[in-house]
């Protein structure tokens, strides 16, 4: 039997003489998961000392290649001596012919300490994994003896022995079987524990390999060994699985429900929900960022008195198919290990179309998980088919109040770490920040004051602003244009009654948490909160500064959006643009002004082609968004009355933005001049304002062209700078006037 078991002589050194120190082990001593493990690998033995009897029995000794071989002798040795003995350790020739080896040893008395323990002790791992993952005894033995080379390289000798082959070292599963085996039959019935579904394989307990040396083998000859986290877990280690690491973390729940800003009514049924333990059971948290998705996960999650193990799902789903359904059936296994509900942040990254195989992959693996999973995301969903022992619910977090945005406020930022002034109320009113927002805010705010004043470092309301404003335009920036708001209500020239109008929109925002969330409006009405407001009128007339003013009166930004521009040829596009914008507004807390609203909110046609009737759809599907968005939106038209008397029924306002009358012109021309502006006195403002009718919009650029033509010859502004800007204008304009019109005292013709 010598052939194949060849050895270097180094290797077989000193393994005659190698025995075993004796050490007493207290009973009562703590079991650490290490000597459980141990104590367990000792069952082992008798198992391997009689399979070598049967493999000696069959040998033909080849006293010819001493030294280059395993001797019985030293199987014999091998077997004879305790788990772990280190090398030249000396033990007894009792010890070594004794047929039950480990009886004496220092690992019985754990053994004995071990069994004695209650079933479910912490650092009795082996039968954790067993309960698990629904192991037999079988599976469990073919586990330890996997296990045994990977604490203790000797047993590869003896593998190698036994399989006739000093290059396997690792067990095949053809010899597992012929361990725990006591008939063919036998055998062939136990052959399908090393195939999935069974859950050595199924759970990647064990590893199945082909000998690399051999390439590819049947299954009885390919070796078996223990994967890396199992053994870990065994040895004690409650560390995250190395492949997890960039995907996923673990951590032990500090957030209470009592610690959370949420409606009573939605954390008492969370509760019972989880505490009514029917597993498996998902949550699907739906809500915008930093709404307190992960807190509830995390608050619940300690009411069970478990871990969270947190998976950020966008960074999974950027991996392959397969490779996805690999870490998430790697996933369920540490969340079992681990004792942790499961929490799948960004879900909704799957819930696209390309995605559908990975959603299908996870959908699969959490109907069979027998734990808690909680689930993140914005988007709605539900899903479909789902056995009947698997239970959902959906749970959609609404922002929160202005009373409840008010309490959070107070709660990041104390009084000791704010200024005496500091308008939460106001903050609160015109910020739609989630708790989470509002958190990031604070911390922002307070490095704000700390730049402006280190020794002070006090936030100030002016501090809490800014920084409420780096919290809600991160992406949309890319999706519009942002105004900066100048202008003051001292700069638009318009009739009484449309500035009084225009007021009354701010102070609709203003005030629109006392009426709705103080005097119960809120209850009476089913979509947005928001405002919509429509401003008609010609080009020039003041629209856009119009918005511009009420933003910087709000307090808020400004985003111009040309609907022009993202209109659409092709079908489904226009909806996909006018989706990306709101979504991010929602979070931006921004007035969205859509100039050109024309190009989509003309007069709804009849419908006499698919061209018609997909326009129209369109035109419901911003009226939808627009219904929905909590801001404010304003549309600005040139034609009123080409807009559809249906859509303009579902603005909260409509405002008139006429051509100015001479008077108006002239206030517009006295505003136009900065004051240091050189003018000349012969500027004739009434004759400009009473001779051309033109808006508001014109009047500024003419201004503008007749300080440039000043500037290029040294001069002050003078008539004739004014009316050949006017000229210009005119022409840009494409309008025909006559040299009659530009009459005035000799000023048409008078040099600059």
């Amino acid at each position: 039997m010598a052939n194949g078991r060849t050895l270097s002589e180094t290797q077989l050194t000193g393994l005659g003489t190698q025995t075993s120190s004796t050490r007493t082990v207290d009973p009562s001593t703590r079991v650490t998961a290490h000597d459980y493990v141990v104590a367990e690998l000792e069952k082992i033995r008798p198992l391997l000392s009689r399979h070598f009897r049967n493999v000696q029995a069959l040998a033909r000794r080849d006293e010819g290649l001493q030294g280059l071989v395993v001797s019985d002798r030293e199987v014999e040795d091998l077997l004879s001596r305790p788990i772990g003995s280190y090398a030249g350790a000396p033990h007894s020739d009792c010890d070594r012919d004794s047929e039950t080896p480990h009886t004496a040893s220092d690992q019985d008395s754990v053994c004995v300490a071990a069994n004695g323990a209650e079933t479910d002790h912490p650092e009795m791992r082996l039968r954790t994994v067993a309960r698990l993952f629904g192991l037999t005894p079988f599976d469990v033995t073919t586990l330890l003896i996997s296990l045994s080379v990977d604490l203790d390289p000797r047993f590869g000798q003896l593998f190698a022995y036994l399989q006739d082959d000093v290059t396997k070292k690792q067990p095949s599963i053809d010899l597992i079987l012929g361990l725990l085996c006591d008939s063919f039959s036998a055998k062939l019935t136990q052959r399908q524990r090393f195939v999935s579904p069974a859950p050595l394989i199924s759970w990647n307990l064990l590893h199945v390999l082909d000998d690399s040396s051999h390439g590819q083998s049947t299954l009885l000859a390919k070796k078996c060994r223990v994967d890396e986290r199992i053994i870990s877990f065994l040895l004690g280690s409650d560390e995250l699985d190395v492949r997890l690491q960039p995907y996923a973390q673990c951590c032990v729940p500090r957030v209470r429900l009592d610690d959370l800003v949420l409606e009573s009514e939605i954390k008492s049924r969370l509760a019972a929900l989880v505490q009514a333990k029917k597993h498996p059971l998902l949550v699907y948290f739906q809500g915008p960022y930093g709404i307190g998705k992960r807190s509830m996960a995390e608050a619940l999650a300690r009411e069970l008195n478990t871990r969270l193990l947190e998976v950020d799902v966008e960074r999974l789903a950027g991996t392959d198919l397969s490779s996805f359904e690999r870490n998430v059936r790697l996933t369920r296994r540490e969340a079992l290990l681990q004792n942790a509900a499961l929490y799948w942040k960004g879900f909704e990254v799957l819930l696209t179309g390309e995605k559908h195989g990975w959603l299908q992959a996870l959908k699969k693996e959490l109907e069979a998980h027998p734990g808690l999973s909680f689930m993140g995301g914005e988007a709605p969903w539900e899903p479909f088919d789902l056995p009947a022992e698997c239970a959902f619910r959906r749970i959609e977090f609404r922002r929160p109040s202005h009373l409840e945005r008010l309490r959070i406020w107070e709660a990041f930022l104390p009084a000791c770490q704010r200024s005496e002034d500091v308008d939460f109320a106001g903050v609160a009113q015109k910020f739609r920040l989630t708790g989470g927002q509002i958190r990031d805010a604070a911390t922002l705010a307070r490095d704000i004051a700390w730049t402006h004043d280190p020794a002070q470092s006090r936030v100030s309301t002016a501090n809490l602003h800014e920084a409420c404003r780096a919290q809600s335009n991160r992406r949309l920036a890319t999706l519009a244009r942002k105004i900066t708001p100048q202008r003051a209500w001292s700069d638009i020239v318009l009739p009484t009654d449309r500035l009084q109008h225009l007021q009354e929109i701010c102070n609709a925002m203003k005030f629109r948490s006392i009426v709705y969330d103080q005097w119960g409006f809120e209850q009476k009405l089913s979509l947005g909160k928001g405002l919509n407001v429509l401003f008609a009128g010609p080009s020039g007339t003041g629209k856009t500064m119009a918005a511009e003013i009420m933003a910087g009166e709000l307090g808020l930004e400004l985003y111009k959006i040309d609907l022009s521009s993202i209109v659409s040829k092709y079908i489904g596009e226009t909806e996909k643009n006018l989706s990306r914008i709101f979504t991010e507004a929602e979070t931006s807390n921004v007035i969205l002004f859509f100039d050109e609203a024309d190009a989509l909110f003309g007069k709804r046609t009849e419908v006499r082609d698919s061209h018609d009737r997909y326009a129209n759809i369109e035109v419901n599907y911003l009226l939808q968004k627009m219904e929905e968005y909590d801001g404010v939106v304003i549309l600005a038209t040139n034609f009123r009355r080409n807009m559809d008397d249906a859509f303009v029924r579902r603005m909260h306002f409509t405002v008139e933005f006429p051509l100015p009358d001479a008077a108006d012109r002239l206030r517009i021309w006295e505003k136009a001049w900065p004051q240091a502006t050189p003018c000349s006195p012969d500027l004739d403002l009434e004759f400009m304002a009473r001779q051309f009718e033109i808006a508001g919009a014109g009047i500024r650029n003419i201004a503008l062209a007749a300080a440039f033509l000043a500037a290029s010859n040294g001069g002050k502004v003078n008539m004739a700078h004014l009316l050949h800007g006017t000229r210009r204008e005119f022409q840009k304009m494409g309008k025909v006037v006559s040299e009659r019109e530009f009459e005035m005292s000799g000023a048409a013709g008078k040099p600059f």
